[in-house]
């Protein structure tokens, strides 16, 4: 009888999860979107909150990258590959389009590469960060 109960918990809290990353403008931190939870009342723990976050990733809901050697993530409602420019100390991030695919490959080609797959993400300081120094 445990096992429903166990899978209807993890549904809310997954459900829960997904719906506080899509109230987030940044990109954010397990921990930080952990203590927000906990702040709104929410009983979830973190090792859930990194499962639950890894599978959006996984699955394409949620992009991801590493700052500082932390892993970030922010709701993703495009489901075509994009890229980010990303504020390296609040999070914030804007979608933009890198160098075309005929660039790419000419660089790999003169280099002696096949691509297989790329990441372009452009890392920062916004405006509101750089008025902060």
């Amino acid at each position: 009888m445990a096992a429903p109960q166990k899978k209807t918990r993890s549904t809310a809290q997954k459900a829960l999860i997904g719906s506080a990353l899509e109230t987030e403008t940044r990109f954010v931190s397990a921990k930080q979107l952990h203590r927000r939870l906990e702040d709104s009342g929410a009983s979830v723990g973190l090792a859930t909150v990194y499962r639950q976050l890894n599978a959006l990733a996984q699955s394409g809901d949620a992009d991801t990258i590493t700052i500082a050697e932390t892993q970030l993530f922010r709701a993703c409602a495009q489901t075509e590959h994009h890229h980010h420019l990303v504020c390296e100390r609040c999070g914030t991030a804007v979608e933009i389009d890198p160098p075309g695919e005929d660039w790419m490959r000419r660089i790999a080609a003169s280099n002696g590469f096949e691509i297989t797959h790329h990441v372009f993400e452009i890392f920062g300081l916004c405006a509101d960060c750089r008025a902060v120094d």
